[in-house]
C-alpha cells in the first residue's frame, strides 16, 4: 500500500509543476495587440495563415514531445500531442496545409519569434520580454 501512496503522491507533485503558464506571442513590432483564442486556433491549425494586419501568419512549435507544446494544445483544443500529430498527419497527405514550422528547442523558438517577421508561437510567460507582444493569455 505505501509504495502505490508515494507513486500517487508524486504523480500529483510532477503533474502540477509540468503546468506551464502558456502565453502566445508575437514580436513586439508586428502590430497585432490581441488574437482570440480562435484566431490562434485557426493559425496554429493550418486553416488560415493570416494576422489580422493581413501579414503571412507564421506559427512556430515547441520541440516536439515539450510539455510546454502538450500544455498549450491541451489549453488551445483540449487534445493531447497523439491527436495533434494524427491531425497533422491527414492534413500533410491531403496537401492542404503544413504544420508549424518545429523548433528543435525552445531557444530557436525564442530566436526565431524574435528575427522572423510575421511568426507567432507559444511561450512560458516569464520569456515574455520586451521583444514579444503577449497577444494570448490562457489565464485571462
Amino acid at each position: 500500500m505505501r509504495p502505490l501512496l508515494v507513486s500517487v503522491l508524486l504523480s500529483l507533485n510532477l503533474g502540477g509543476q509540468a503546468l506551464a503558464d502558456v502565453v502566445v506571442v508575437t514580436r513586439a513590432l508586428s502590430g497585432v495587440e490581441r488574437l482570440s483564442p480562435d484566431d490562434v486556433t485557426d493559425i496554429f491549425l493550418g486553416r488560415y495563415r493570416k494576422l489580422p494586419s493581413g501579414a503571412s501568419a507564421i506559427p512556430i512549435d515547441q520541440p516536439a514531445g515539450s510539455s510546454l507544446k502538450a500544455e498549450f494544445y491541451r489549453q488551445l483544443v483540449n487534445k493531447d500531442l497523439s491527436e495533434i500529430n494524427s491531425y497533422w498527419a491527414r492534413l500533410y497527405f491531403s496537401g492542404k496545409t503544413s504544420p508549424p514550422v518545429q523548433a528543435t528547442s525552445n531557444a530557436e523558438v525564442l530566436s526565431l519569434l524574435a528575427r522572423t517577421s510575421g511568426a507567432i508561437a507559444y511561450i512560458e510567460r516569464k520569456q515574455a520580454d520586451s521583444r514579444f507582444s503577449i497577444v494570448l493569455d490562457f489565464s485571462q
